[in-house]
């Protein structure tokens, strides 16, 4: 470790599989290196003469792209804001003079922009990731709304009620876009392997493979696993070179020289039986003089944020982790709002089901509507309604066809010989899905929520995927908006019960949106 340590920035510049080769060349016991491991891991690897140059290359580099997506943000909330300036105090006073609205148009940006940084809009740890961002626009908005009224009132203005009328509904839709706009150019940068965070991986043999290849998973989140160092190896025999593709550095004890040689600008902490307590205390202290980021893992998979929060007892900080909530006031509120926005949807889409119908009447021989059993919320059947797509004996030639590799529950072809003409466009744009409005106002279906099942595939289910009968099939979901049928099973029943431990109203809303541009994209649908 030693030796490590004291390495030069010109071995600094050594690739991770050379380092590798020199490591596995070591011929050390396995108990003398489990010996060395337990007397020193994590401690000591604080090196003053390693840090400098290191730690100034990493801010350097990390500081470039956080302040770039900063600057955009500030940018973004200040059109936003004198937008929203100019038409409030239009609408708020008409007879105003243009040097007045033009003061509201400055007076906005200022107001707006200074909230949402007290409100931690811009902070860097939230950047592209976290829904904080989000969050911190609809609460700036409300603080904003109050501080108004609480001002009007001790001060007795006669505010208009048109200001907080207009001004937080734009406030609030407009710095929304802005932000989605900003975190999907900045997705597809990380997705192209631009504006990273050069993460090392910490933890035991058996707890690093999941977590690289969930980070792995999501490119957009913006970590990149440069290395890995790992307890529980063997020694007296060969080293893996990698796992997942990441070249292993060696055991923990040796995480600040693999920062050092790689530039990491994150450390992430799997789980480890010896790197707790104390270690691991040592180890942020270490992080802490390099300005590198520490990020633990939970070891929670499928659980989102807003169920996790941290209950301290008796001086130890303990992840509270609530339960799945899909009931109560909440699910009536789900399905009241699900009854009234279908009413809507099954009003405007009409003119557009008679077109269907009347195209498929013309195309094939056959009744309009296709009906099907699927299974429900807890096992209950019922008959689910879509524009028929294919001809009137494709399940008689089922048996005859075979399915595509990817997905040994679900049957998925791409190109099916039993969909008529119509039936292909109907599926690329989901458009054969509309009669499940109608399965929606029944209470059989919600219009986000799994994919309804087939009693075939349920009785396939391994345990895990029974979970997913826990709620009401939709008529869109994750599944929709994620890659649809190209998605293999595991793939699919993951997001299917992430969103059945993670429901939200919020997530939801989210959901809604983002099947607009599914669909129209239209890309996975066969």
């Amino acid at each position: 470790m030693a030796e490590i340590a004291g390495t030069g920035r010109a071995e600094g510049r050594l690739s991770g599989q050379a380092y590798v080769g020199t490591h596995r060349a070591r011929s050390h016991s396995r108990e003398a290196a489990e010996r060395t491991r337990r007397r020193s891991i994590l401690a000591g690897l604080t090196s003053p003469a390693r840090v400098g140059e290191g730690a100034r290359t990493v801010t350097r580099r990390r500081a470039t792209w956080v302040d770039a997506y900063r600057r955009r943000a500030v940018a973004g909330d200040l059109v936003v804001s004198v937008l929203t300036g100019v038409v409030t105090g239009l609408l708020a006073f008409p007879g105003w003079s243009l040097t007045r609205t033009a003061v509201a148009a400055v007076v906005m940006p200022v107001l707006w922009v200074g909230a949402l940084a007290l409100g931690h809009g811009y902070e860097g740890r939230y950047v592209g990731t976290a829904p904080e961002e989000y969050r911190a626009v609809v609460r700036t908005a409300c603080y904003l709304v109050a501080a108004a009224g609480l001002v009007s009132y001790g001060l007795k203005l006669d505010v208009p009620r048109a200001i907080p009328l207009v001004a937080a509904p734009m406030l609030v839709v407009l710095g929304l876009t802005a932000r989605r706009v900003l975190r999907g150019d900045l997705g597809r940068r990380r997705r192209s392997g631009t504006d990273t965070q050069a993460t090392v991986i910490i933890g035991n043999a058996r707890s690093v493979a999941p977590m690289i290849a969930e980070i792995q998973r999501a490119p957009e989140q913006g970590l990149h696993v440069v290395a890995a160092c790992v307890s529980g190896l063997d020694l007296s025999g060969d080293v893996p070179s990698e796992v997942n593709g990441v070249p292993v550095f060696g055991y923990p004890e040796e995480a600040m020289s693999a920062v050092d040689l790689f530039d990491a600008e994150v450390v992430a902490v799997s789980s480890d039986p010896d790197l707790h307590g104390p270690e691991l205390r040592r180890l942020a202290w270490s992080l802490e003089e390099r300005e590198v980021d520490l990020v633990v893992s939970a070891g929670l998979l499928g659980v989102a944020g807003p169920r996790l929060s941290i209950r301290p007892t008796a001086g130890m900080p303990l992840l509270h982790v609530e339960r799945p909530v899909m009931s109560g006031a909440r699910r009536v509120l789900k399905v009241a709002m699900e009854r009234l926005l279908t009413a809507l949807l099954l009003l405007a889409a009409l003119p557009v089901g008679l077109t269907i119908a009347l195209a498929i009447r013309l195309d094939s021989p056959g009744p309009i509507l296709f009906r099907q059993n699927r299974v429900g919320a807890r096992g209950e059947t019922f008959s689910m309604l879509k524009f028929r797509t294919m001809c009137v004996d494709a399940e008689e030639r089922l048996a005859a066809l075979q399915r595509d590799a990817g997905n040994d529950v679900m049957f998925k072809m791409k190109d099916d010989p039993r969909v008529t003409r119509v039936g292909r466009l109907l599926r690329r744009y989901s458009l054969d899905e509309l009669p499940q409005l109608l399965n929606v106002l029944a209470g059989q279906m919600s219009l986000v929520g799994p994919r309804p099942a087939l009693q075939r595939e349920v009785d396939a289910y391994e345990p895990d995927a029974v979970r997913r009968l826990r709620v009401r099939p939709g008529l869109t979901g994750l599944w929709q908006v994620s890659g649809r049928s190209n998605l293999s099973w595991d793939e699919s029943l993951r997001l299917d019960l992430w969103y059945v431990d993670n429901w939200s109203m919020v997530l939801d809303l989210q959901i809604l949106f983002r099947t607009a541009r599914a669909v129209l994209r239209g890309t996975g649908a066969y």
